[in-house]
């Protein structure tokens, strides 16, 4: 009777106790113990930014619907927002909508000629202005994690297409490597503009760079083509003094020394319990690198709440001598998650929190 008056009441929002202080994720990126339990996600989804903020807006503008995340991240108890900047992308072909397709589907660089007549993306054109607007009504405490449109390796497989782009490291290295050099120069760019921004509190390189099974590329090519940019990416929130986070999915165990000694991201994002559950990683990583989230986003959406609640409870005791952790999905909380179990994830943390 008691666990189901507990889950009946988790499937409200949990209440938020104590101000945002970013120096508890600064504690965890620096492999160090928060001062309170810490959560982390990439982005929520729409149903929960508006259930989170009591928003009716039917469509927002692109400045009301990053303000609208603002808040929502706020309302659950995170001490920044992710921040997705309009303006600057690179576009591709069109895309069928559906569930599944090719990865050379949209591709529009295919040789020399078509590299040299593609119309690049100017990282000026972002809307940096967006970080103004959002700083002005950022609560005490709180600050933006910024992230690009794609990735590195994501960009150029968008516009290569992925067996395109593995043909092409063959048939024609040269422009394989200028085309990185294109997509990986421009995103650094961009994260120059944003980390000199002093609401900006740390960056997140999003880039997939794995399936379930191995790397999408091997591993030296991805030394060769991927890896370099985003040495350049930790280099320049470094170079601010500010910290990176990796979010990439895969099995990426054959690159971590990669991830961790060359590259020098802070912490690393994204688990599946499929390639290694976010409790192994822990222990085999949390002294090199922070980790993030990892309660793997099929058992989020399989499990009741109350099995959610206890395992996050769990990996929040399994982090607690050390820190270098801070609790959240292994991805994402896309809208097919059940709102009771990503609540009851939540308030794992927050009602830890209360006895702080």
């Amino acid at each position: 009777m008691e666990n189901a008056k507990r889950e009946g009441q988790r499937q409200e929002i949990p209440e938020v106790r104590g101000p945002p202080d970013f120096g508890n994720l600064l504690a965890v990126l620096s492999r160090s113990k928060p001062a309170r339990p810490t959560l982390f996600e990439f982005f929520l989804n729409g149903r929960l930014y508006r259930k989170l903020t009591a928003d009716t807006i039917p469509d927002p503008d692109r400045v009301t619907e990053e303000m609208l995340r603002m808040q929502a991240f706020r309302g659950a108890g995170y001490d920044y927002a992710t921040v997705r900047l309009p303006g600057f992308g690179f576009a591709a072909g069109e895309v069928r909508t559906a569930s599944t397709r090719s990865l050379n589907e949209g591709a529009v660089i295919t040789d020399r000629a078509s590299f040299d007549a593609y119309e690049w993306p100017d990282p000026r054109d972002a809307r940096y202005d967006v970080l103004d607007a959002l700083a002005a009504a950022l609560p005490a405490g709180m600050k933006l994690i910024v992230c690009t449109p794609g990735g590195v390796l994501e960009n150029v497989v968008k516009l290569v297409g992925f067996e395109n782009l593995c043909f092409m490291t063959v048939d024609d290295e040269t422009l394989v490597f200028d085309v990185f050099e294109a997509v990986g120069s421009r995103l650094v760019r961009f994260y120059e503009h944003c980390v000199s921004h002093e609401a900006v509190g740390a960056v997140i390189g999003n880039d997939d760079w794995g399936f379930k099974s191995q790397t999408m590329l091997p591993p030296e090519q991805l030394r060769r083509f991927v890896f370099p940019w985003h040495k350049q990416i930790v280099r320049t929130a470094h170079a601010a003094g500010k910290p990176a986070v990796l979010h990439s999915c895969g099995q990426l165990q054959a690159v971590m020394d990669d991830i961790i000694d060359d590259m020098g991201y802070d912490g690393k994002h994204s688990y599946e319990d499929a390639i290694q559950p976010v409790e192994e990683a822990y222990d085999q990583y949390h002294d090199r690198i922070a980790i993030l989230g990892g309660i793997d986003v099929d058992f989020v959406c399989r499990s009741t709440p109350e099995a959610v609640h206890k395992r996050a409870e769990k990996m929040l005791a399994r982090a607690e001598r050390d820190g270098a952790y801070a609790l959240g999905t292994g991805n994402s909380v896309p809208d097919y998650v059940p709102d009771e179990q990503y609540f009851s994830l939540i308030s794992a943390a927050l009602e830890q929190r209360a006895a702080v």
